[in-house]
């Protein structure tokens, strides 16, 4: 038996902060949670112990149970790490030298792939194919966005897709077009798919390195559970769920993983069978395929998310685009319905009040069935005032990526002017949604944005980034709809205990004996700090089954 201490610091047990304390370890289970006068009874107690005991000194810093990430992307996230990263970039030119650069390094390479880049840094959110040509002009180029919404796409992928003047737009997409209706190198939503369905396929090995490139990070950042939320064939990539099952098998799969399998929007319920037996195939070990995914609209940049009134122009003008719902309100009640009754979980992405409303509908349909479930609808960008009790009422978990509830250039440039005033006021309602009594769990959606939760949670409370760690928005250090924030206790109870339960690990997510020893430890205390220090928060370890995965 194994026993591993860790002493000299405080805790919050995944509900509450309980300041000075210590843990201690048996294997892979927390064996005692100290606090408060308890802690006069270690010494004794670590003295009498028949076993070798390591102790580990928190040196002042905290002690938590491991953030779980409860809406994210590794092996996406992890392929454009190993491949033309534009993800820690920031401009058009940066983008455009490292794309050169990275086709001059990887000159037997038929397509240059990647992505990560981020639309505030192009006019109108939409770069073009001309830029693209300046920096490979030989071969094909395909780079998804950071919201895996959009991709960039030079003139040769243009040409050997077909894609000109003539083509139609797919009925769940857009070309982006110049005059005379030529494309001008950005694809939205379904029309990705033009293009990546010519993407040569992706290596087993080169997807198991994508897998354990995005674990190690995450794992640096005190994740230690996740929900992949896309297992199945998207925007150009391949299934990651055989990539699951074998990193399972080799035992190199050191997070607790809920595979969310894609429902395909173009087909119907004859997938369903296809899901159970992928269900089947892939769980293994730390992996379970349990959980669905329905994409029922777009984002609000492209003006692609489901909006209960039309969008506005430049000039605040109605424009008449609501957005789309990939599928109708009646065919997500039927499918939802469908893979609840074979016992998956069900996880909705809606980012337009009128996609968190028709995914409401399809859960109150279910009524009391169902709800053991744990289902939930993630990112929620704008939620009408009149849904936000419902999410309680229905029983139906709010998934919530707090770094995004700020006002940074993609929030001022393209969302607020074709919101409107009342409207961009229903933006992120966390603060409401939990005094309306709803579960909250906690998510990234990296490679969309940053997978580090102390900057979500930073956000989170303050509705602003964290200046050192990401520059104050367009507007300064101004909080967005501050009346929104949560409490520091709620927030860390969203990333930790709340997303352990929306993955139903009953033994996660908490300090408590018996509990699984998932556990992050940062190097300070957020909860002794002032709240505009959250975001200063490192992490010095972090623990899965006892184990140190990751030690900075």
């Amino acid at each position: 038996m194994v026993t591993t201490v860790l002493r000299g610091g405080t805790l919050f047990d995944g509900h509450r902060y309980l300041g000075p304390g210590a843990v201690v370890l048996r294997d892979d289970r927390i064996a005692l949670v100290l606090a408060g006068p308890e802690l006069e009874a270690l010494a004794p107690r670590l003295a009498a112990a028949p076993e070798q005991v390591r102790v580990v000194d928190l040196a002042g810093g905290l002690v938590a149970p491991g953030f779980v990430d409860a809406h994210v992307h590794p092996v996406q996230g992890g392929l454009e790490r190993i491949r033309c990263d534009l993800s820690v970039l920031d401009t058009r030119e940066e983008y455009l030298a490292a794309v050169a650069a990275y086709a001059r390094r990887h000159p037997d390479r038929p397509w240059v792939l990647g992505g990560g880049w981020a639309m505030p840094a192009f006019p109108g959110g939409t770069p073009t194919a001309a830029d693209l040509d300046r920096a490979v002009a030989d071969r094909p180029v395909f780079l998804p966005n950071r919201d895996h919404h959009g991709a960039w796409v030079n003139s040769c992928a243009l040409q050997l897709a077909g894609i000109d003047a003539r083509t139609p737009d797919p009925t769940d997409g857009r070309i982006e077009r110049g005059p005379g209706g030529q494309p001008t190198g950005t694809l939205h939503e379904g029309a990705m798919r033009l293009v990546s369905r010519l993407v040569p396929p992706t290596a087993e090995e080169e997807y198991d390195a994508a897998l354990l490139a995005g674990q190690g990070f995450l794992h640096s950042l005190g994740v230690t559970g996740w929900q992949d939320a896309i297992v199945g064939e998207y925007a150009g990539m391949g299934d990651p769920g055989p990539a699951y099952r074998r990193a399972a098998e080799r035992g190199d799969l050191t997070g607790h993983v809920v595979g969310a399998l894609w429902w395909d929007r173009d087909r119907g319920e004859e997938q369903v069978a296809e899901l159970v037996a992928r269900r089947a195939a892939y769980t293994h070990g730390r992996f379970r395929a349990t959980s669905v995914k329905f994409m029922q609209d777009g984002v609000a940049e492209n003006g692609t998310a489901a909006l209960t009134a039309p969008y506005l122009d430049r000039c605040g003008h109605r424009t008449g685009n609501r957005g789309r719902s990939f599928l109708t309100p009646d065919e997500l009640c039927r499918h939802v319905a469908r893979v609840a009754a074979e016992g998956f979980q069900v996880h909705v992405h809606a980012i337009g009040d009128r996609g968190v409303r028709e995914a409401l509908d399809a859960f109150e349909a279910l009524g009391a069935d169902g709800r053991d479930l744990r289902h939930h609808v993630a990112h929620l960008q704008l939620v009408h005032p009149t849904d936000v009790a419902r999410f309680a009422r229905h029983g139906v978990a709010a998934n919530i990526q707090a770094l995004w509830a700020c006002l940074d250039e993609q929030m001022v440039d393209l969302t607020l002017p074709f919101l409107g005033e009342e409207r961009a006021r229903w933006q992120y309602p966390f603060g409401d949604l939990h005094r309306a009594g709803a579960r909250l769990v906690a998510g990234s959606d990296w490679p969309v944005s940053s997978p580090d939760p102390l900057a979500a949670l930073h956000v989170a409370v303050n509705r602003r980034p964290h200046e050192p760690a990401g520059a104050a928005g367009p507007l300064g250090s101004e909080a967005f709809l501050p009346e929104q924030s949560l409490a520091l206790e709620t927030a860390f109870a969203a990333y930790t205990s709340g997303s352990a339960w929306v993955n139903h690990r009953d033994d996660a997510g908490r300090l408590e004996r018996g509990a699984a020893a998932d556990l992050v430890v940062l190097d300070r205390d957020p909860f002794a700090a002032p709240a505009d220090q959250v975001g200063a928060a490192r992490v010095v370890s972090t623990w899965v089954d006892g184990v140190p995965v990751f030690e900075a």
